[in-house]
C-alpha cells in the first residue's frame, strides 16, 4: 500500500463534494473519486484490478435484475392511468370530508409510490392530478402543495422501493427483508401525514372546505377501476413478505401482471411499449452507473480505514446507543439539506453503517433509517427536490408558500424519525415475526 490512511479517505471527500456541487453526476463523481483514491492507496495496477472486479461482480448479481423489472412495471401502470385512478378512488371515498382531498392525495401518493418506487415521480404525477382539484375546490395553496410534496416522500418508504433495492445491493442485505421492514414505518408515516392534515383543518377550517359526497355507485365504480392494480400489488408484496417468492421473482410476476392489466384496459400498443422500455433502460443505466460508482467509492473508504477511525473516535466519546444515533441522524439531516437523496445514501452508507453496527443496531434497521432520513431531504429546504417539482406543477404558487405549507409535515417527519430511533422494533418486529 502507498497511502492507505484515514487521512487519504478524508481528503478524498473534498473533491467528491466539489464535483457534486458543480453538478457532476453522482455515479461519475463516486466512481472517479473511488478509482483515483484507490490509485493513491493501492497504486494504479491494484486500483484498476479492484475497480474491474467491482464492475463485473455488480453487473452479474442476480438480485440487480429486480430494479429494471419493477421500473418497467411502474411505467406500464403509468400508461394504464394508475395515478389518476388511484387519486380518484380515494377522492370518491373520503373527498366529501373537510380536508378529504388532502387525505386522498396522501392515499394516492402511497398507492402510486408503492407502484413507482420514486419520490420525485410520485410527487410530480399525483401533483398533476391532485393540485388542480384541490385548488379548484378552495383549498389553500400552502396545504395543497405541502400535502403533495410531503406525500411524494412515501414513494421510497413503501415497497418496491428503488432506494432500498440500491441499499440492499451496497450493504449486501436481503431486499425482501428490507421490503418487509419498511411496511410499518411507511404506513405510520402516511398516518402521521393524515394526522397533520386533521390538526390543520381543525385549527383553520377555511383552508380545506368540504366537497360534495359521491354516491355509493360512483365509489363502487372508482374502486373497481383500481381493483386489478390493488390485487396485483397484494400478490407481489404479499408474496415477498410471506416468503412465497423472492423479490426477483416478484418483479417478474409484477411486470407480467402490469402487461396484462395494460392490455386489458386497451392501452397496450407499440408506442406505449417502446416508451416503457426506453424509459426503463435509460433510468436503469443511470442507476447501475451510480451503484458501481458507489461500490468503488465504498472500497476506497474501506481500504483507507476512514470508517474505523471515525468509529474509534465515537467509541472513545462513549456516548451510548441513542446519543450516537441522534448524532448520525443530525449529520444525515444536515447533509440532506444540500445533497440529493441518493447521493446522501451512497456517500454515507460506507462510513456510517459500521458505526451503527458498532452500537448494536441491525443493518436492516439502518437501511430503513437512512431511507427515512433521505426522504426528509426531499422536503428539507434549501434543496428539497420535491418542493421544486411541485413548483414546476403549480407555477403560479411562490416557492416560499410551498415551503410554508410543507413545514408542519416536516415537523412530523422529524418526530417520526425520532420514534424509529427510540423504537427500533418499528422496523425490526415484522421481519422477526415472519421469520425473515
Amino acid at each position: 500500500m502507498i497511502l492507505a490512511t484515514p487521512e487519504t479517505g478524508l481528503i478524498g471527500l473534498i473533491p467528491l463534494f466539489a464535483m457534486l456541487l458543480c453538478g457532476v453526476p453522482i455515479g461519475v463523481s463516486l466512481g472517479l473519486v473511488g478509482v483515483g483514491g484507490l490509485m493513491v492507496a493501492l497504486g494504479p495496477e491494484g486500483a484498476l484490478i479492484k475497480a474491474g472486479v467491482v464492475v463485473v461482480e455488480t453487473l452479474t448479481r442476480y438480485e440487480l435484475g429486480t430494479l429494471p423489472l419493477f421500473m418497467l412495471m411502474a411505467h406500464l401502470f403509468f400508461a394504464a392511468n394508475a395515478s389518476r385512478d388511484l387519486f380518484d378512488a380515494a377522492a370518491k371515498m373520503i373527498g366529501h370530508r373537510r380536508g378529504g382531498l388532502a387525505y386522498a392525495s396522501i392515499g394516492g401518493c402511497a398507492g402510486f409510490g408503492s407502484i413507482n418506487g420514486s419520490s420525485l415521480a410520485t410527487a410530480a404525477t399525483i401533483g398533476l392530478v391532485a393540485l388542480p382539484e384541490m385548488r379548484q375546490r378552495g383549498y389553500s395553496d400552502a396545504l395543497a402543495t405541502g400535502t403533495v410534496a410531503a406525500g411524494g416522500t412515501l414513494g421510497q418508504m413503501l415497497p418496491p422501493s428503488g432506494a432500498l433495492i440500491v441499499y440492499g445491493i451496497i450493504a449486501e442485505q436481503s431486499i425482501g427483508t428490507l421490503f418487509t421492514a419498511t411496511l410499518i414505518p411507511g404506513i405510520s408515516q402516511m398516518l402521521f401525514y393524515c394526522l397533520v392534515v386533521w390538526l390543520l383543518v381543525r385549527w383553520r377550517p377555511s383552508i380545506a372546505p368540504p366537497s360534495e359526497r359521491a354516491s355509493w355507485a360512483e365509489r363502487g365504480r372508482a374502486m373497481l377501476r383500481i381493483a386489478d392494480m390493488l390485487l396485483l400489488l397484494a400478490v407481489v408484496l404479499g408474496g415477498i413478505v410471506l416468503g412465497w417468492f423472492s423479490p426477483s421473482e416478484a418483479s417478474s410476476i409484477g411486470t407480467a401482471g402490469a402487461l396484462a392489466i395494460t392490455a386489458w384496459r386497451g392501452r397496450l400498443n407499440r408506442e406505449v411499449l417502446f416508451r416503457a422500455f426506453s424509459e426503463t433502460l435509460r433510468t436503469t443505466g443511470l442507476i447501475f452507473l451510480v451503484i458501481i460508482g458507489a461500490i468503488i467509492f465504498s472500497v476506497f473508504i474501506s481500504v483507507t480505514g476512514l470508517t474505523e477511525a471515525v468509529g474509534t473516535v465515537l467509541s472513545a466519546m462513549d456516548m451510548g446507543t441513542i446519543p450516537t444515533l441522534l448524532v448520525v441522524a443530525l449529520l444525515l439531516l444536515l447533509l440532506g439539506s444540500v445533497l440529493d437523496g441518493l447521493a446522501l445514501m451512497l456517500l454515507t452508507t460506507p462510513i456510517l453503517l459500521p458505526i451503527v453496527e458498532g452500537v448494536g443496531m441491525s443493518p436492516i434497521w439502518f437501511g430503513i433509517f437512512i431511507t427515512r432520513a433521505m426522504e426528509i431531504g426531499f422536503v428539507h429546504p434549501p434543496l428539497g427536490m420535491n418542493l421544486y417539482v411541485i413548483q414546476g406543477v403549480a407555477k403560479d404558487v411562490p416557492l416560499g408558500r410551498i415551503f410554508k405549507g410543507v413545514l408542519p409535515f416536516l415537523g412530523s417527519d422529524l418526530i417520526h424519525l425520532l420514534l424509529i430511533i427510540l423504537f427500533p422494533a418499528m422496523a425490526l418486529w415484522l421481519p422477526t415475526v415472519i421469520g425473515q
